[in-house]
Formats: C-alpha cells, structure tokens, sequence
C-alpha cells in the first residue's frame, strides 16, 4: 500500500510503498477515508516532539471504514464507519483502569511512535474503533479524533461553568471546536484571538467575540471588553511563549488558565500578579480519554459542535501536498483544517 512517512528531523515526508498491516485476533484494519493534517505533525517533522520508530508513517486524525476483524472482535463488523482513538492502550494498567487513558505505562500515539493514517490502510485494536454516524463526513470524523477531542478535554480540565467568559487564543481546528463547546457548555462569552481575518470570520460565525492580535493588543483588548475583570477561563491553542504568556495576562480573579498548544519553549511567570494574588489556576491539558469520544461524535451528530466548516482544504496522499501543508502550518497559514483523502478512496467517501 501506498504510505507518506517521516524519514528523519527537517525532512521532508517521503512515500513509500510498504506492506498492508497484519491484525491480531482483538484489531481490526481499516480503510482510510481521511486522514487530518496537524500541527502536531509539523512538530514532529521539525523534531519539537521525537518520533519512534523511524521511519514512521504519521497521521493521528483518522476515520475509515472497518475492512478485517480478528477473530475476537465484537464491537465493530466489517464495513462499519469508524473513527479512531489515537491512543493504543494496555486497559489494565493504573492509569487506564482510573480513565486517564492517556498516560498508560505501555501507550503508543498512532503516527507518532507506531504508524498512522497517512495511508492506504491502518490496523489498530477494536476497542480504539469509535462509531462514526452516517450523519458525519469522514473528513470531519477524522478531525474529530485530534482536534475537537483535545479542545473537549482541555474545557473540561477548565471546570468551566454556566455564565463563565472564556478567552481563546488560536481560531484554527482546536479553536474553533473551543469555541463552540465553550457555549454548549454555557460561557456567556467567548473572545477568540488570533492574527487571520478568515478565521476570526468564521470564530465570529460560531458566537464569538473576534480579538485580532495584529490590531490591537488582545490583553489590553480583552480587559476593556470585560470592564478591568478578565476572563474566568482562558485556553492557549497555538503553542507560542508570547500567547502564553497572554493568556495568564487575561485571566481573572480564580481563573484556569489551560495551556494545550506545544511548545519547547519556556516562559516566565510572576508568580504573585499572575498567580498567587488572583488564585489563578495554571492547568496543562494533553490530549483527550477514550470515554470522552463518544459524548464527542454525539454532540457533532447533533450539530451542537458544527464541524463542517472546519475541514477548509482536502488533498491526496501525496508527500508533496502533506509536506506542503505541514509548512502552511509551520507559517500559521490560512486553513482551518486540511484533510488528506486517498485518491484511492475517494469515490466511495
């Protein structure tokens, strides 16, 4: 089957051919329908985060349709629609009997330290298989998997509350997934920053109050906007120290402050204006449970999390497109969400 994989720190993604994957008697393979394209991968590819085994092929937002079932498998049958959990976890350990699945002494993150889904086929355990409504564009499911889930846990990690005011910094796929479940979850306002038109155009489409960083200052902003009080919570998407640094600037008195966005980079905090004299909270939120997904596709089934128009751009499996989008998100560019379709797969999507 054809696959787009890393090859190595700085460079670009390469194809290759390579064998499609064999399933134990509890996995199931699946035929990718969508792949999406994250700034997760850019990091990788630029060596933020290290990859294992290289080479790898990468690709965490994955929705297909199930092809192969081991012998033991229940929860799926072939020709389902899924969308994929992209942690593969053990179940048993501490931290998977607790729900906090994530951080499994055995994990392993597809496209990240075993293959992904920018590929012709993906074979992971039933259990990672979360049914996909047929209500729901694989695009969108894919997105759904990464993007959405993160921005879902890290509100929750916030404790956010009915009549709270949030500050979002970053309108790309998690912001805009932010956005939204910030009001389903009852903020009485929610001030979206960032630096692209576009999406602030489309943050204030979903009910949000748009806050460009190229205009104004968004901590200056945001505290007129909110009489001198700040914000009750505040959540940083983009990983960058400066917006960072901004959100703990915007935050109130008892607020969460949640960073999710990557960065290998420090920052600085005072500690006594910025945290202990408001009894601000400063909270990390890294990625998302296996049990949160379901409620997840449920409330994008409902249209109370709207997801289509956060898919901007498709493009096939192809390494110069994926390199190519990689560097668009490596610049901050324009799309909300890329998704990569094989062309392959196409015609049946």
């Amino acid at each position: 089957m054809k696959a787009v994989r890393f090859i190595g720190i700085n460079q670009p993604l390469q194809q290759q051919d390579i064998p499609v994957p064999e399933i134990g008697d509890r996995d199931i393979l699946v035929k990718v329908k969508a792949a999406g394209v994250c700034h997760s991968d850019a990091h990788y590819r630029a060596g933020i985060s290290p990859v294992r085994p290289v080479p790898l092929t990468l690709g965490h937002e994955v929705a297909g349709v199930v092809e192969k079932i081991g012998s033991q498998v229940g929860n799926v049958k072939v020709g389902d629609r899924v969308a994929l959990h992209y942690n593969l976890t053990c179940g048993d350990c501490y931290h998977c009997s607790t729900g906090n699945d994530q951080f499994c002494e055995n994990v392993l993150m597809i496209g990240h330290f075993t293959n992904g889904g920018y590929a012709e086929y993906i074979a992971v355990p039933a259990r990672n298989a979360i049914p996909l409504p047929d209500e729901i564009p694989f695009e969108q499911g894919a997105t759904l998997m990464c993007a959405s889930a993160t921005a879902f846990h890290a509100l929750r990690k916030s404790r956010i509350q009915g009549g709270e005011t949030v500050a979002i910094f970053g309108a790309g796929g998690l912001g805009q997934s932010a956005i939204q479940l910030a009001k389903a979850f009852g903020a009485i306002e929610v001030y979206a920053v960032d630096i692209n038109e576009d999406k602030l155009d489309l943050a204030r489409q979903h009910g949000a109050i748009p806050v460009n960083a190229k205009k104004v200052d968004p901590v200056s902003e945001i505290k007129r906007l909110t009489k001198n009080k700040g914000v009750n919570v505040a959540i940083e998407m983009i990983g960058l120290p400066q917006t960072m640094k901004q959100a703990l600037q915007v935050a109130g008195v008892m607020a969460r402050v949640v960073i999710v966005g990557l960065s290998n980079k420090s920052i600085e905090i005072q500690t006594y204006t910025e945290l202990l004299g408001n009894e601000v909270e400063l909270i990390g939120s890294n990625d998302h449970h296996l049990q949160e997904l379901p409620l997840l596709v449920d409330l994008a089934r409902r249209k109370i999390l709207d997801t289509s128009h956060i898919v901007t751009r498709t493009i096939p499996l192809d390494a110069d497109a994926i390199n190519s989008a990689l560097d668009d998100l490596e610049q901050f560019g324009g799309d909300v969400r890329t998704v990569i379709v094989p062309a392959s797969n196409q015609a049946d999507a």
